[in-house]
């Protein structure tokens, strides 16, 4: 072999030179495609979800999207000095953002983590994976109904709704909304105008070329005082299947819990009355209505019967499972049969409830028109010293 000049002058070979990583700014078509089809082409930052192919405000189809790196492109930039990835335009290591979120996250790098980046990002993917798997049967339409209570109108969320009906999804997450909160009072007059809105409303619903005749359920979400919501469920069709929802105290949101002992309801007399075609029915779940607190045109006439809750004491967070609510469907009907067993045919009922909005709305719903006897609902009312009669729901035909 023959040496060089410089090592023949007792220097040695020159080091091989390794050509430096030039990283390039640009994204793949094939990884722009893959991460817009895993985001849904919605914004990945929680809580947005903007839609990102449509202008918010012309409407225009577009692409206003960034593709945000989650470790920065440069390790001067936001997040860049994070361990680094094999890849730093890998699908894994980008999010599709708007403009406003992703301006959010890189102008404050020490509060949106690598770490809390990378959850927006598995939980928005999860959850559009899911949505899109679902089948046309799960679809549901959404019906709100909103009034005051104490004074004041709470809002549902959209987000709350989509959470709770899963696996259904909704034709619109706002759906129907049967808004009273313009009515105000507590009297005569504020029942008798809001049981008129709500008719006809429901109504509207149930007309041909509704959404409810094309899914074929609803999903309720009602927030509205007790003798509403149990008129709201009379005017609800029983061919179409509905369930209720709740919002929960402890957790803040409208979801069944998916574990949980399921409760136990008993039905039995409370006193016996001089007349039997007089019936009072009470329901003690959220709290606990006493004789005492009847009205004193319940009197000594009248036989007073009641469901509770077995092995505990009623409260407001006794309602958890779905189960719970058909528990209390199956008691319900069956002390119904029974009063009708021991009392024959009766004109009306009397009924005082202490009870969450889903069952409430059953005890509406459950009734057979021209069959069941009327409901008379009392509501209760501390300022005015105890429960006081609110409206009469009377036998006729369901939408």
């Amino acid at each position: 072999m023959i040496a060089s000049q410089k090592e023949k002058a007792g220097g040695s070979c020159p080091k091989a030179t390794i050509p430096p990583i030039v990283l390039r700014r640009h994204v793949s078509k094939d990884v722009q495609r893959f991460l817009f089809v895993r985001a849904g082409g919605r914004c990945e930052f929680d809580g947005c979800n903007k839609y990102l192919l449509r202008h918010h405000l012309t409407r225009s189809d577009g692409n206003f999207a960034d593709m945000a790196h989650i470790v920065a492109y440069s390790e001067s930039g936001p997040r860049g000095r994070m361990p680094r990835p094999l890849g730093i335009h890998d699908p894994e290591n980008l999010m599709l953002l708007c403009h406003d979120c992703h301006k959010l996250i890189d102008d404050d790098p020490g509060r949106y983590s690598v770490a809390a980046l990378k959850e927006n990002k598995r939980r928005h993917e999860e959850r559009i994976f899911h949505v899109t798997g679902l089948g046309p049967d799960l679809e549901t339409t959404v019906v709100q109904l909103k009034a005051k209570i104490g004074g004041q109108a709470v809002d549902i969320p959209v987000a709350h709704v989509t959470e709770a009906v899963s696996p259904r999804y909704p034709t619109d997450p706002r759906g129907y909304v049967i808004n009273l909160t313009g009515i105000n009072g507590e009297d005569e007059t504020y029942y008798r105008t809001a049981t008129r809105e709500i008719r006809r409303q429901i109504e509207r619903i149930y007309e041909p070329g509704m959404d409810v005749e094309k899914t074929r359920h609803i999903s309720l979400f009602a927030l509205a005082p007790i003798p509403l919501l149990v008129y709201l469920g009379s005017q609800l069709s029983n061919k179409i299947p509905m369930d209720p929802y709740q919002r929960h105290r402890d957790t803040e949101n409208w979801m069944w819990k998916q574990m949980g002992i399921p409760v136990g309801y008993e039905f039995r007399p409370l006193r016996t009355g001089r007349d039997k075609k007089k019936v009072a029915l009470v329901l003690s779940l959220s709290g606990t209505v006493h004789l005492e607190d009847l009205p004193k045109q319940i009197d000594d006439r009248f036989h007073v019967y009641g469901i509770t809750l077995m092995g505990q004491t009623p409260n407001p967070y006794f309602l958890n499972l779905q189960e719970d609510l058909v528990r209390f469907k199956e008691v319900y009907l069956k002390s119904l049969r029974s009063i009708y067993d021991e009392h024959g045919a009766l004109k009306e009922i009397h009924l005082f409830p202490a009870v969450p909005a889903p069952v409430a709305i059953l005890c509406g719903r459950e009734l057979l028109p021209k069959v069941d006897p009327e409901l008379v609902v009392y509501d209760y009312n501390g300022a005015k010293g105890g429960f006081s009669l609110a409206l009469r729901i009377e036998r006729s035909s369901k939408s």
